[in-house]
């Protein structure tokens, strides 16, 4: 079955078609041009023998005069007329530079201010559109989506040993190389003024009874390994059946009593064990020895490597995975929070208000770079061709300036014929 051929119009060019729409404007131009050259050579021709030719000659003549001019002015502004390098003219090619400086100063002055930006901001109501958008869940979908891309770009990206070596520096920059004992002694001794350690003595004293309890057996066999080998069994027995007996009730005892000694002694050491971490030289060593066997150079080297081999792993399995718990629950944050933009109005002008500082603070700070752009393309194009650019674009309009030039002419030649015949006759 034969398919019906593309119209030429769709797939032509842009370019092309511009091009061809100005082709098509000049020739029109043209030819107006030259039919005032033919009626004016006729009505010259023929005005002594009628009279009323004068006046289309008039008209023919008025109408060559602004074709010509209008049609220099045009030209002037791409190229020399004719190839004659008359002053003052091929003003593009020539004056590229300072146009694109021109155009850059205009960009910058009437578009990259910070008061327009702020107002135009301040009429948009961004965040509410954003968040309607964002609200909805298939546009929640594709955020999270193109954030898994981003992910998956990084992790591509990104070396293992440098971002070992990064989360190693860090460790070591805020873990390893900071004093343990001052900021551990601040927080406990926090701890323990509020008492918040006292659950954790109550666990170990119920968890310490229990023991005891259920091990009569093996407190009574300790006894009994420890005693002389001359003391009777049935003595061993007694003994440690007393000793199973009293050590369980000191056991109860400091469990039911919240003021027992044992309590009020353990609180007293640990208080003071926070004091010694805090300002005692010879415990403040003691923590950093330990810290030193817990946290070596191998250690940490492992440490960063295992957190980043987990890390990866983990990001990886949840990005690629459609349904992974990460990526709907980012699905749902990103359509929340959508909701609430358009829901809240004290949010939503929240974050109008930063959206349109950090506007006003980039085009404040970087109008000067973005105008460039610009400046430098410009000056990078070449003349010959910066001039079929900006021809291509709007020549086509210019020639419109052609026509009316010729018509206006010729009115205006017309009325000067016929005012001056009125006048002098």
């Amino acid at each position: 079955m034969a398919h019906p051929q593309e119209s030429p119009a769709l797939t032509m060019h842009p370019d092309v078609e511009k091009a061809a729409a100005l082709r098509r404007m000049k020739n029109i131009a043209l030819a107006l041009l030259i039919a005032m050259a033919v009626i004016f050579c006729f009505a010259f021709a023929f005005q002594q023998q009628y009279p009323w030719l004068q006046y289309v000659r008039a008209a023919a003549e008025g109408g060559m005069v602004g074709a010509l001019a209008d049609w220099f002015a045009v030209t002037a502004l791409f190229k020399y007329p004719m190839g004659l390098k008359i002053p003052h003219t091929a003003i593009i090619p020539n004056r590229k530079d300072e146009i694109g400086a021109s155009l850059g100063e205009f960009v910058e002055t009437n578009f990259l201010s910070e008061e327009v930006v702020s107002e135009k901001l301040a009429n948009t109501a961004i965040a509410q559109k954003a968040g309607a958008w964002l609200a909805k869940p298939e546009s929640a979908q594709r955020v999270a989506t193109e954030g898994a891309a981003v992910v998956r770009g990084a992790m591509a990206v990104l070396n293992d040993d440098d971002v070992q070596d990064v989360i190693e520096s860090l460790v070591r920059k805020h873990v390893v190389d900071p004093p343990w004992g001052p900021p551990i002694g601040k927080l406990a001794e926090r701890i323990f003024r509020d008492g918040h350690h006292h659950a954790l003595v109550d666990l170990l004293v119920d968890r310490s009874t229990t023991w005891i309890r259920d091990n009569h057996s093996t407190i009574s066999g300790l006894v009994a390994q420890r005693s002389p080998t001359w003391v009777p069994q049935f003595v061993d027995g007694l003994v440690g059946d007393k000793i199973y007996t009293e050590f369980y009730k000191f056991a109860r005892a400091v469990q039911n009593d919240p003021n027992h000694e044992v309590r009020l002694k353990l609180d007293a050491y640990l208080k003071d064990l926070a004091q010694e971490l805090q300002h005692d030289p010879a415990m403040i060593a003691k923590a950093e020895s330990i810290k030193a066997q817990v946290l070596g150079d191998p250690e940490v080297r492992e440490l960063a490597g295992n957190a980043w081999t987990a890390i990866k792993s983990a990001l990886s399995e949840a990005v690629e995975d459609p349904d992974s718990e990460l990526r709907r629950k980012f699905a749902s944050a990103v359509q929340d929070f959508g909701a609430r933009l358009v829901e809240d109005p004290e949010l939503a002008a929240k974050a109008n208000k930063w959206i349109a500082d950090a506007a006003g603070y980039l085009v404040g700070t970087y109008k000067h770079e973005i105008t460039s752009l610009i400046t430098d393309t410009v000056e990078r194009w070449d003349a010959a061709e910066t001039s079929q650019k900006i021809e291509l674009q709007v020549g086509k309009d210019l020639q419109f300036i052609r026509i009316n030039g010729t018509v206006v002419g010729s009115l205006a030649g017309l009325a000067i014929f016929t005012v001056a015949t009125l006048v002098f006759h």
